[in-house]
């Protein structure tokens, strides 16, 4: 039996549409918000297995539509201004469907949303690429990065800082829409410590990203891709005591072990924005990190990604306290290089601590090729821009290999 995938898909939450609340002071009555449609990210099945999906409708009495792209369609009636409606459907052959869901509020405007579900054969390798750190107004590195990614499909991802300075729907819209923004559709998104600048990321972050961005203000979920169990975590609790008891650490853990209890699978991927181990000069090591790699660990994980340093770093396979185990080891790739600045990098830690095998100061990404029982990387630099003419060959570089997942 095929595996049972989880599809989201909603409409935007009442708390993204706040501001779009009218209230005249002369009446007790609310007027609605406008009906709006998010249908989430593009997804990725195989055929016969069952499709769950999960609408949010915002808009007292919505109506809805859902076609699935191969002549189904499902519609009805809901009441109450933010409902969620599941869905399950099966598509029994492979090919690209444009899934569309539409809805109808009760101030009578209609929208709708479109993704695209991809079904592929079971074993379909899956092209997995991205980086951190990416959107900062006034620099052209994210454009350069951007330029990389549009030339590979697959599925795309970031690590977190996402959009300078703050992580507001302002810094969104000016900073990573025009760049990485063209892959909203694709991207399965990572918050960092820069979404929490201002807020707990509600109205940046989750307000741009959306049913992709999963529940606010916490922001981990897990997903499939292929035969490989995919999760995202939020590492940004260690920045204020104030996000430390919104992401609460504990709550967090518990919830990893259960996620990855309930996804017994070969092949396992977690990425978040700060990583346990790193050689760079801004940040370094983060041993708060250690219990997640310790569960992690534990369940036979197999890549952790993160970013933050705004560098290219990848680690041998080791133990959370930074052991090296060839045998059943993490192996972790720093990906801080989307487009926001340089982080130097200790050369000497480089060359000589712990596990580290290959670092580099470099704009670029990460191009993971996730198969059955092994994975295959590839970091595509931009080209090393700050001095050309005396850059360090060590500086603009690429890197790649095969492993085999435990």
């Amino acid at each position: 039996m095929q595996p049972r995938r989880s599809v989201t898909v909603g409409l935007v939450g009442v708390s993204a549409v706040l501001a779009a609340m009218c209230h005249d002071p002369t009446q007790t009555q609310i007027i609605p918000p406008p009906s709006a449609v998010d249908a989430g990210p593009d997804l990725r099945t195989t055929p016969g297995s069952p499709v769950t999906l999960t609408t949010r409708l915002v808009g007292g009495g919505s109506r809805w539509t859902v076609t699935w792209g191969d002549g189904a369609a499902d519609s009805g009636k809901l009441s109450g201004r933010d409902t969620l409606l599941t869905l399950t459907h099966g598509f029994s052959a492979t090919g690209t469907y444009a899934i569309k869901v539409s809805g109808a509020g009760s101030d009578g405007a209609a929208t709708s949303d479109t993704l695209t579900m991809v079904v592929e054969p079971p074993g379909t390798p899956q092209v997995f690429v991205g980086a951190g750190d990416i959107g900062e107004c006034g620099l052209q590195h994210a454009r350069k990065t951007a330029a990389i990614v549009d030339t590979i499909p697959g599925t795309v991802f970031n690590l977190g800082d996402n959009a300078y300075p703050d992580g507001t729907l302002s810094d969104y819209g000016r900073c990573y829409a025009p760049s990485w923004g063209q892959f909203k559709k694709r991207t399965r998104p990572v918050p960092g410590n820069h979404e929490y600048k201002v807020d707990t990321a509600a109205g940046g972050y989750f307000g741009y990203f959306g049913v992709a961005a999963h529940d606010a203000p916490t922001g981990w979920y897990s997903y499939d891709l292929g035969s490989w169990h995919i999760i995202v975590l939020n590492s940004s609790f260690e920045e204020t005591a104030t996000l430390s008891r919104v992401l609460n650490r504990q709550t967090q853990l518990s919830w990893l072990r259960n996620d990855l209890a309930a996804h017994p699978t070969t092949c396992t991927l977690a990425m978040w924005h700060h990583p346990r181990f790193s050689s760079g000069v801004v940040h370094g090591n983060d041993t708060l990190m250690q219990a997640f790699w310790q569960v992690l660990y534990d369940a036979g994980a197999d890549v952790i990604l993160s970013g933050h340093e705004h560098n290219y770093e990848r680690f041998a396979p080791q133990t959370p306290d930074g052991t090296a185990d060839p045998a059943r080891g993490i192996r972790e790739f720093v990906v801080g290089t989307g487009g926001g600045g340089y982080d130097s990098l200790d050369v000497t830690k480089v060359t000589k601590l712990g596990n580290s095998e290959v670092g580099g100061v470099d704009h670029g990404v990460l191009k993971l090729t996730l198969s059955e029982g092994s994975y295959h990387w590839a970091f595509l630099p931009s080209g090393y821009t700050l001095d050309s003419a005396s850059t360090p060959p060590e500086y603009s570089h690429t890197d790649s290999g095969t492993a085999s997942c435990h």
